[in-house]
C-alpha cells in the first residue's frame, strides 16, 4: 500500500511529467493539474529540494517544524548570493535591524562591518566611552568568535545578534590583533549613539566628526553647522574616519547642505537602471576638508566622493574602506525582512570604489598628523 506522503509525491511527479506534453496554461484534469512547459522549467530547480523535504520529514529522528524549514531555506537562498551584505531576517533579527539605525540599541558599543577580503568581521570603530572602548577594542580588530562559536563574515546579522544581549548581561569575544589572537569579556549596557562631535578649532576653522548615520544623524549635525556658522567660520573639517556608514538619505542630506547644486551619487542596476541623487542647496561656500581612512566605509565613501568631485573641498589621510554596493532593506507583512544588495554606486566622477577605496587628495599615514594637515590646508586658503 502507497502511504499517503508517497502518494502526494507522486502526485507531484505525474504533474510535472504531464506538463512535459503541453505548453498551455494550467487546466484542471480531475484531481490533476497541468502547467505550461515554461511554468515547468521555473519550477523544476525547486524539484531536489522538495525531495529532500520529504526525506526529513520521513526519516529524521523528530518531527521538524514546517516553518522552521521553510526559514532555513530562505536564508539558504541568500547565502547563496555569496554577498556579506545580503540576509534574510526572522521577525526578531529585523526588529534588531532597525534598532541598529535608531541610535539606541542594548550592547556593547561597537561597529562592525564583513570584510570580503579575509571573510572576517571587522571592528570599524567602537563608540566613544562605549563599554568596548572601556575593554580595549581597537578599529580594526577581527572577530573570530562570540561566546566561544566561531563568526565569520557571511554571517555577520548573526553574530551582530549574538553580540548583543540583555543589559547587565556580558559577552565574550575572541578578536585577532595584529596577528595575534586574545579574549576579552564585555559587559552589555544600553547604548545611546551620538554621531555628531562639533567644536571650533582654532583661526576661526570648524570640526565635525560624524561617527555614523543614524536616524537623527542630520539633526545633530545641522545643529553642530548653523553653530560654526553663528560663530563666524572660516574653514570645515569633516571627520569621517572609522565611520561604518548607515542611511544613505542621511548622507544625502548632509551633502546637500555643502556642495551646492551638483550630483552627489549615481546607482546602476543589474538592468543597467541608473539613478542620480542630487543636490541643490546653496553651497557652503568654505574650504571643506574632510578626514577619512581604512575604516570610513559606505556612506562616508558617498559623502567623500560628493565633497571632492564637486571640488567642495579636498580629503585627507589615507584610502577608505571600498564599499560600493547599495543595500534594501524591506519589512514583510508578517514582520520578517530582508536586506538585499541591489546596485552598485559610482562617485560623481564615475568611479567605483568597491574593494578599492577613495584615495585622498592629501595623504598622511599618520592618524596623530590627519587633522593638521587638513586644517593647513584650509588655511592656505583663506589666505
Amino acid at each position: 500500500m502507497i502511504s499517503k506522503k508517497k502518494a502526494i509525491i507522486y502526485g507531484i511527479v505525474l504533474v510535472i511529467v504531464t506538463a512535459l506534453f503541453t505548453s498551455t496554461l494550467q487546466i484542471a484534469l480531475g484531481d490533476r493539474v497541468v502547467i505550461s512547459k515554461e511554468m515547468y522549467e521555473g519550477y523544476k530547480k525547486y524539484n531536489k529540494m522538495i525531495g529532500l523535504e520529504g526525506a526529513v520529514k520521513e526519516d529524521f529522528y523528530k518531527k521538524p517544524a514546517d516553518d522552521k524549514l521553510v526559514t532555513g531555506a530562505i536564508k539558504g537562498m541568500f547565502s547563496g548570493l555569496d554577498d556579506p551584505y545580503s540576509q534574510f531576517y526572522t521577525k526578531e533579527e529585523f526588529n534588531r535591524l532597525k534598532e541598529q539605525t535608531s541610535g539606541s540599541f542594548v550592547g556593547i558599543g561597537v561597529f562592525i562591518s564583513p570584510s570580503s577580503d579575509d571573510g572576517y568581521l571587522t571592528v570599524i570603530s567602537p563608540i566613544e566611552g562605549s563599554p568596548a572602548e572601556k575593554s580595549g577594542i581597537k578599529a580594526g580588530d577581527k572577530i573570530l568568535k562570540v561566546n566561544g562559536k566561531t563568526v565569520s563574515a557571511k554571517h555577520s546579522d548573526e553574530a551582530i545578534a549574538m553580540i548583543k544581549g540583555k543589559e547587565g548581561t556580558s559577552v565574550e569575544l575572541t578578536l585577532i590583533r595584529d596577528g595575534k589572537e586574545f579574549n576579552v569579556k564585555v559587559k552589555r549596557e544600553e547604548i545611546v549613539s551620538k554621531s555628531i562631535n562639533g567644536k571650533m578649532l582654532d583661526d576661526g576653522i570648524g570640526y565635525i566628526q560624524i561617527t555614523s548615520f543614524s536616524e537623527n544623524t542630520y539633526k545633530e549635525f545641522k545643529t553642530a553647522l548653523d553653530k560654526l556658522k553663528s560663530e563666524n567660520m572660516k574653514g570645515l573639517v569633516l571627520d569621517v574616519r572609522d565611520n561604518g556608514g548607515g542611511l544613505l538619505d542621511i548622507c544625502q542630506k548632509i551633502a546637500d547642505e555643502l556642495i551646492g547644486e551638483g550630483t552627489i551619487v549615481y546607482t546602476k542596476d543589474n538592468k543597467g537602471n541608473t539613478e542620480y541623487l542630487k543636490s541643490d542647496k546653496e553651497k557652503l561656500g568654505l574650504p571643506i576638508a574632510i578626514l577619512t581612512n581604512e575604516n570610513s566605509a559606505s556612506a562616508s565613501e558617498i559623502l567623500t566622493g560628493a565633497i571632492v568631485d564637486n571640488k567642495a573641498g579636498v580629503s585627507v589621510g589615507t584610502t577608505t574602506f571600498g564599499k560600493g554596493l547599495v543595500q534594501t532593506v524591506r519589512e514583510l507583512k508578517d514582520g520578517t525582512g530582508y536586506k538585499l544588495t541591489t546596485a552598485q554606486y559610482f562617485t560623481p566622477s564615475g568611479d567605483y570604489i568597491n574593494e578599492k577605496g577613495i584615495k585622498p587628495n592629501i595623504e598622511e599615514k599618520n592618524p596623530e598628523k590627519q587633522l593638521d594637515a587638513a586644517t593647513k590646508w584650509i588655511k592656505d586658503q583663506i589666505k
